[in-house]
């Protein structure tokens, strides 16, 4: 019998993207995943992404609702350090969060192509996609963009709703780390930018807590799905073990 995963995607690709990561993960575990997040109006973007926890249960989620989880892992997700926490809020106060986040860059980001070669070949010029996995970057043009009302295709995404997410990212948590309940293991991209070796370290502070990495830049699991599929695997399997271990009389 298969195992349940809930998948959380990076602001901007809708799950879809992630098909090829999906894939290597099946038949042994099932991947449950809203297809955009953020854009549900019952759950509309606000301070400290309050509204997206109840939306979509993650890290926030597992410090409020830990018999909810058997464990979380962190794809280049940072794991905040007061510092951290002081400097967001600080660039919240004083206007330059979208200098820390990718806010700026979506300002003013192309939204419409006439096709999907032309959406393809634009993407595959990007810095942020020339690494992809050839799959998962036609995966991206495929279900991130959609029939425009008069003609061509258009981002799926609304760049509105993408800015408030970067501009609202929280500088607040609802526990202490050290506090969560369930095991977590961050896998960092060992050339990325925002998961930083000072953000692995403070995992080890954590009772349940390990740091693991995979090469690659932030979008690690779009440019080696395989690979990333794989050491999640490991991870499942390891946490299934320790159970068992526990459950043994």
């Amino acid at each position: 019998m298969s195992q349940s995963v809930f998948f959380a995607h990076a602001n901007g690709f809708p799950s879809g993207t992630y098909s090829k990561l999906f894939d290597a993960l099946e038949p042994d575990y099932r991947v449950h995943r809203l297809d955009m997040h953020g854009h549900d109006p019952r759950f509309p973007v606000n301070a400290n992404w309050e509204n997206l926890v109840e939306e979509l249960l993650h890290y926030h989620a597992a410090l409020r609702r830990p018999e909810l989880y058997r464990g979380v892992v962190m794809l280049d997700s940072p794991l905040l350090t007061v510092a951290d926490q002081l400097v967001i809020r600080v660039a919240k106060r004083f206007g330059f969060i979208d200098r820390l986040t990718p806010a700026g860059r979506t300002l003013g980001r192309r939204e419409d192509f006439e096709d999907f070669a032309e959406a393809l070949e634009y993407f595959a010029g990007k810095p942020l996609f020339k690494r992809f996995d050839r799959d998962c970057l036609e995966a991206y043009v495929r279900h991130g963009l959609a029939p425009a009302d008069a003609r061509g295709l258009r981002l799926k995404f609304d760049p509105a709703t993408e800015i408030s997410i970067y501009r609202n990212v929280p500088h607040t948590a609802p526990g202490r780390a050290r506090q969560l309940a369930v095991p977590l293991t961050l896998v960092r991209g060992r050339h990325s930018r925002v998961v930083l070796p000072h953000h692995a370290r403070l995992v080890s502070h954590i009772p349940q807590g390990e740091s693991l990495s995979l090469p690659g830049g932030h979008m690690f699991p779009l440019e080696r799905p395989q690979d990333t599929a794989a050491l999640l695997k490991t991870v499942f399997a390891r946490w299934q073990q320790r159970e068992s271990h526990k459950e043994s009389p």
